[in-house]
């Protein structure tokens, strides 16, 4: 064969290779986000939600979400549900940055007419001094899913990623392969309860941390100068998010409950800068008419071992309580009578 038929019969091959690649890419849509639905709502087949939950809200079926990182994706819509109303979904960023949750929630009100709540799970990274600058992690982040121009998604989808959850998708729909995560977005991410071992939670969850925590004394006392000097450029974009909300949309922060071996250590500088967070946190509530309800602390549920299985991530009877306790703070705007949570700024504190 001569190099010029050699060459013909590659390029040949390489232009049905992209063909047939582009092709199923297009008809089965992995990411929800091409103007081409020939088979029906997005499935979610890729563990990457980064790329899968802007689908989930550009259904339109859920006017409610959470919004946050893993300590906030054991909140199950049902249970919201049962307390807010509404349907809800949780978009819950596994390893999630706040500009991520950031755009995400942006893209909920952008897309949703009529909100009806707007949750988000709050931890370090809305407190973190470098949010703006550390946005995202080495999971990537794909901002062409997230703006309102469709046909520019065509520029980035020719990629083994988009072929491999193409195929996914197929076969899901040939009956072979069930979808990552429900519709709703909602991921059981931890082992089943009846796996549960208490002296192997124990020892993630302290790892080379002393117990009991020992608080830091004397206690730092933060000075004018420390708190003018302390950013937290991510508070910006909650005040942002809280001013774009529609009339008669819920806006409720909550800090997500670390165990205290996942807290900072009592008295410490690193303490200190955390509790202006919540702070300024809570005036940008107050301004706004957000709930913000606290349960990082020292509590009946973060200091047993038996409630988590490692710092950060409880366990779902904790889930629920979690979910009750959010529902009593809005309803009331009181502190927990038993400890659970402390209400720190929002609508029913303006009334008092």
């Amino acid at each position: 064969m001569s190099w010029a038929g050699f060459l013909k019969r590659f390029l040949v091959t390489v232009g049905l290779m992209l063909g047939t690649a582009l092709a199923l890419i297009a008809l089965m849509n992995p990411f929800g986000n091409l103007p081409v639905h020939a088979f029906g709502p997005h499935v979610i087949m890729d563990s990457n939600d980064r790329y899968q939950l802007p689908a989930v809200v550009r259904t339109r079926a859920f006017d409610s979400i959470v919004v946050g990182t893993s300590s906030s994706k054991l909140l199950d819509p049902a249970w919201l549900e049962q307390v807010f109303g509404g349907r809800f979904a949780n978009i819950a960023l596994n390893d999630g940055r706040a500009w991520e949750e950031y755009q995400l929630a942006q893209l909920f009100l952008r897309t949703v007419p009529q909100p009806r709540t707007l949750l988000v799970g709050i931890d370090w990274v809305w407190c973190a001094e470098d949010a703006d600058v550390n946005r995202i992690t080495g999971r990537g982040f794909p901002p062409w899913i997230y703006d309102e121009e469709p046909w520019n998604d065509w520029l980035y989808i020719l990629n083994w990623r988009s072929v491999e959850t193409a195929g996914r998708r197929l076969a899901n729909l040939a009956g072979l392969l069930g979808p990552r995560f429900p519709a709703n977005g909602f991921d059981v991410f931890v082992p089943p309860e009846r796996a549960y071992d208490a002296a192997k939670a124990k020892q993630h969850i302290w790892r080379a941390r002393p117990s009991p925590i020992v608080p830091v004394e004397p206690a730092y006392v933060a000075t004018h100068s420390d708190r003018a000097q302390w950013r937290y450029p991510a508070l910006a974009w909650l005040d942002e998010l809280a001013g774009k909300v529609p009339a008669g949309t819920r806006v409720i922060w909550a800090f997500m409950p670390a165990h205290v071996a996942g807290q900072l250590q009592p008295g410490s500088k690193e303490a200190a800068r955390e509790a202006e967070c919540k702070a300024r946190m809570a005036a940008i509530a107050t301004r706004r008419g957000a709930h913000l309800v606290d349960f990082k602390f020292a509590s009946s549920i973060t200091r047993e071992d038996a409630h988590y299985w490692d710092p950060l991530h409880y366990r779902l009877p904790i889930a629920q309580r979690i979910v009750e306790g959010i529902a009593r703070a809005v309803a009331t705007g009181k502190d927990d009578p038993g400890g659970d949570w402390r209400y720190l700024a929002g609508p029913a504190r303006q009334g008092r």
